[in-house]
């Protein structure tokens, strides 16, 4: 990883962490894979701390920017996955 995660700096250290791990399970999607219910946990816990879309929007976009890697696209593809299937992009 040769980049920095899009972050804000009003947000408190534990925030800050639950954020990155939301994008760390977004990357093991695209690298590994990553199980449907763990990718939807840290999604739930990213949207306690960003609950406007307009945020979301802006952050998983400065993200896939970066990284090459869309949030959307896995969140989209986990949506429709079954539970405890593998999500795979």
């Amino acid at each position: 990883m040769d980049y920095q995660y899009p972050i804000l700096y009003d947000w408190s250290t534990n925030e800050t962490i639950e954020v990155i791990q939301f994008y760390t399970s977004i990357e093991k999607a695209y690298e590994k894979g990553i199980d449907r219910e763990e990718l939807m946990a840290t999604y739930k816990q990213f949207k306690t701390i960003v609950p406007s879309i307009a945020e979301e929007k802006k952050l998983c976009g400065e993200l896939e920017e970066i990284s090459g890697y869309s949030a959307y696209r896995v969140m989209q593809k986990a949506k429709k996955a079954s539970p405890g299937e593998k999500i795979k992009m």
